[in-house]
């Protein structure tokens, strides 16, 4: 059953084949591309991307045909290849290696694998989006305090801290506004999640009422955009 239709294909592709190979990665490319849709809210470009990527890669795997030549110069050629877009999420690179898997299957013949492979892998992915299974801790919080330059930040919110977390650290400082201010950066674990407000409006009590952000992802910084 996952025997490749090209064994017999040494003195050249027939157009059945080709056909068989093309349909096959089309196919696989549209199972990603709607179980993707299906997770979240790619963009139709992305997904378009998706939906080919396996064919595109079909046919280059098709002309190498075992030629070592070929393939270094293809393999050359990719290497020019730039991406320039904003940054992804990391199940995008993910989808992506999964339809040129798909195209590298299909490529060497072996149709029914790349279908079935593709159908299982998408099937679990879907089934991982639709759960908690993996979902991060929910009371995990990144916390950005901006405060003056005369407050102590090392040990000010110790307090807050012992009061309303499991787990506080300290990961990054900086200065801000020409160095007028600084602005510090803290995961924590709450012990409570009903009680952030509450936790937000005792730090705003000690920075001066300043800029508080509470984000369930890593922040980046200015130095980093």
């Amino acid at each position: 059953m996952f025997e490749s239709i090209l064994t017999n294909a040494t003195s050249g592709l027939t157009l059945t084949q080709v056909l068989i190979c093309l349909g096959a990665s089309i196919a696989c490319g549209l199972i990603i591309a709607l179980t993707y849709r299906s997770s979240g809210q790619p963009s139709k470009n992305f997904l378009s991307t998706v939906a080919i990527l396996p064919a595109i890669v079909q046919i280059v795997i098709m002309m190498v045909n075992g030629n070592l030549g070929v393939g270094v110069a293809v393999a050359g050629s990719f290497s020019l290849v730039r991406f320039r877009s904003l940054p992804g999420k990391s199940t995008d690179i993910a989808i992506v290696f999964l339809a040129m898997g798909a195209g590298l299957a299909t490529g060497m013949g072996y149709v029914f694998f790349a279908v079935a492979m593709s159908a299982v892998v998408c099937l679990i992915f879907f089934a991982f989006s639709r759960t908690s299974f993996l979902d991060s801790d929910p009371t995990y919080r990144y916390l950005r305090i901006t405060i003056p330059e005369d407050l102590e930040y090392a040990s000010v919110f110790d307090g807050i801290f012992k009061e309303y977390t499991k787990y506080s650290h300290l990961e990054q400082m900086r200065t801000v506004n020409l160095g007028s201010m600084y602005q510090v950066s803290y995961s924590i674990n709450l012990k409570d999640e009903s009680r952030e407000k509450e936790m937000i409006d005792q730090i705003r009590c000690q920075n001066s009422n300043l800029s508080v952000i509470s984000s369930r992802q890593a922040l980046l910084t200015n130095t980093e955009l």
